[in-house]
């Protein structure tokens, strides 16, 4: 059985949710940008380790067992309701995938760095999560890296 990965890049600013017709005021919070499900269909268990612990582990996970995130949007959270098998529920922000070292070889965990190691570059490529890391940063460009992330939890 595979494992499928479903979420939303969320965007936090002061903008009306126009999709709640009970939003009328312009609060400083998260809202959703893209379901990934837009931007992402894939199975990248490389990834979906690397990032999240779910799946294949190769370095430490960045956004490991974090849960899901208690201000998360409304769209997110519904979205993350109507799931009867999610699991590994989780988010990284913009500004912690820009600051890694995507050129790293640490060693893998586990066991020691092989004589040919890969580095996270090779874990997470441009060809599986291009697309989402575009939108992140288009988004972060105007809103701040701190403002951008990606909610995500798994489902088998």
């Amino acid at each position: 059985m595979g494992t499928d990965i479903h979420g939303f890049i969320e965007v936090r600013n002061r903008c009306l949710e126009i999709s709640e017709p009970d939003d009328e005021e312009r609060f400083f919070r998260w809202h959703p940008a893209i379901a990934l499900d837009h931007v992402y269909d894939g199975r990248s268990y490389a990834a979906f380790g690397y990032l999240f612990g779910v799946r294949g582990r190769s370095f430490e996970p960045l956004a490991a067992q974090r849960g899901f995130p208690q201000d998360a949007s409304r769209a997110t959270t519904r979205a993350f309701g109507w799931e009867t098998d999610a699991h590994s529920p989780s988010w990284i922000s913009w500004a912690e995938l820009e600051g890694t070292d995507w050129d790293s070889t640490e060693s893998t965990v586990g066991s020691p760095v092989s004589a040919t190691p890969l580095t996270r570059r090779q874990f997470v490529n441009d060809a599986d999560l291009g697309d989402v890391w575009a939108v992140m940063a288009l988004l972060a460009k105007r809103h701040g890296a701190e403002n951008v992330r990606l909610v995500v939890w798994f489902e088998n």
